[in-house]
């Protein structure tokens, strides 16, 4: 049996209560390995561990931002090595298809490489001041934020991993990275390379155990400078009430209810393929899914003709054997998506297809569920307003461009969103409507590490990847050098 431990100041060491965690393989309920169950006593160690490693030794702090990306390329690097070794792990830790979980490899890859790059070309500001204080010279350095406590969730284990801990690091902070409980493995092998990499003792920790507990000591603690959490929109409330205690820097990536609009004179074979990636893909476990399709009333009915047909003909089984869809992470979201689909046939939405859980063959002792269409639907539906987070699609109707953009703000929500039409004028004016953060035309969930990632409203604040995704990790200093001997005479009025 495989036991992971926590990494805290360059060593693997078990939970200080010798507690442990059953890992288990969504696809048979398997227990795969034993992962360390963390206390109040081990996030102590790891946040003393982090402190002293950014305000004393400072040994990776202030290493420069040539030093500092050559050990983030050669993470990257060992990363693309053991690509398939990293692949299979999350496939059979988290249940998606194994195709899936090589390009998330291959992202988290870039990830690393994209922000070693770009913290060797600092991009600051000189100001040019001349007041009644005299002549000075005005300039902003980007400093590191201090203590970062990473949060990050069970869809995509690495790859978001990923999204925080290249950045972090890059910008010079200390880190805790707290992965989900379920999916724990591919974190481990991260930090594996972290270590195998030379990144100092105590620049980088990792906490193994259950994310409430965790979550909550690392936003209350004090000499946590930041926490960056990408999870549900419950817990990321939580987390800002307990931040509160000394006003730490927050990061939060919450869930999204996100519409798709389909208008009538889109090349609908196409779109059909595009909405299904939106929904159907990593078994609907993604917080940008378009869940939500808001059809013309010209093309709902042959929509949802072509839509059941392509759904029906998903193939379901085990990850590793690379179906189009594989297992639910976890019984626990298994039986929330069951509720949800209980929900919406009690509130009348009509059910086109799915609805059940899959139990063919060797699938009848996994997590497995349809993918699953419900058409007819109602902004006052459950299923419409909440975010389910699988397999599930519910789809409405519209006539006018101006009801299809009020349905998809209709939420509480602004993480995705986006628009199919031949009409390029319309594709633009629609989108700047849709309040989103991220929004797509004629194609839904592209993600680029260039590109900046986060959402509106209740889906959250700040951003992941891109430039914006570094200067999350960094503070900002104004600078003030007097060239001249002023203010002379200041008092003397």
């Amino acid at each position: 049996m495989l036991e992971v431990n926590n990494y805290i100041n360059g060593e693997w060491v078990p939970a200080a209560s010798g507690q442990t965690v059953d890992v288990i393989n969504p696809a048979n309920k398997q227990v795969i390995a034993k992962a360390a169950c963390s206390g109040l006593e081990d996030v102590e160690l790891a946040v003393q561990v982090a402190n002293t490693s950014f305000y004393k030794t400072r040994e990776w702090r202030n290493a420069s931002a040539a030093d500092r990306a050559a050990v983030l390329y050669k993470i990257a690097d060992k990363i693309e090595e053991r690509l398939d070794e990293l692949a299979l792990c999350s496939c059979i830790n988290q249940g998606k298809p194994l195709r899936e979980a090589e390009l998330d490899v291959s992202d988290s890859a870039n990830v690393f490489r994209y922000y070693a790059g770009l913290i060797t070309k600092p991009c600051g500001g000189i100001i040019p001041v001349n007041d009644g204080f005299g002549k000075v010279h005005v300039y902003e350095q980007a400093e590191p934020v201090g203590v970062c406590a990473l949060i990050s969730p069970w869809n995509f284990p690495l790859l978001m991993a990923c999204w925080k801990v290249a950045p972090a690091l890059a910008a010079g902070n200390s880190i805790i990275l707290k992965p989900a409980t379920v999916t724990p493995l591919t974190c481990v092998k991260l930090f594996e390379i972290i270590h195998e990499c030379g990144v100092p003792k105590g620049a980088a920790n990792l906490l193994l155990g259950p994310g409430a507990m965790i979550g909550d000591a690392l936003a209350a603690h004090k000499k946590v400078d930041m926490l960056s959490f990408t999870g549900s929109t419950p817990v990321g409330q939580g987390i800002m009430r307990q931040a509160a205690v000394n006003v730490k820097r927050l990061g939060l990536e919450l869930g999204g209810k996100s519409p798709v609009i389909l208008f009538e004179d889109t090349d609908l074979e196409r779109a059909v393929e595009w909405v299904m990636l939106g929904v159907f893909f990593n078994q609907g476990e993604i917080c940008c899914s378009t869940s939500r399709a808001i059809v013309q009333d010209t093309i709902y009915d042959k929509f949802l003709e072509l839509l059941a047909q392509r759904a029906n003909a998903i193939t379901i089984g085990d990850p590793t054997q690379n179906p189009d869809m594989g297992a639910l992470v976890s019984e626990h979201q298994y039986n929330t998506v069951l509720r949800y689909i209980d929900i919406a046939k009690r509130e009348g939405a009509r059910l086109v297809c799915g609805g059940e859980p899959y139990t063919e063959g060797e699938c009848a002792n996994g997590y497995f569920i349809r993918p699953t269409v419900f058409a007819d639907c109602t902004q006052d539906m459950t299923i419409v307003r909440e975010e389910v987070f699988g397999p599930v699609l519910v789809v409405s109707k519209f006539s006018t461009e101006e009801e299809a953009v009020d349905m998809a703000n209709d939420t509480d929500f602004g993480l995705g969103g986006a628009v199919f039409t031949a009409n390029g004028t319309r594709a633009k004016r629609v989108i700047d409507e849709i309040r989103a953060g991220i929004c797509w035309i004629n194609c839904s969930q592209p993600a680029y590490c260039e590109a900046p990632w986060g959402g509106y409203k209740m889906s959250g604040l700040g951003r992941d990847l891109g430039v914006h995704g570094l200067e999350e990790y960094q503070e900002i200093k104004q600078i003030v050098t007097s060239l001249e001997e002023g203010p002379l005479g200041w008092y003397e009025h």
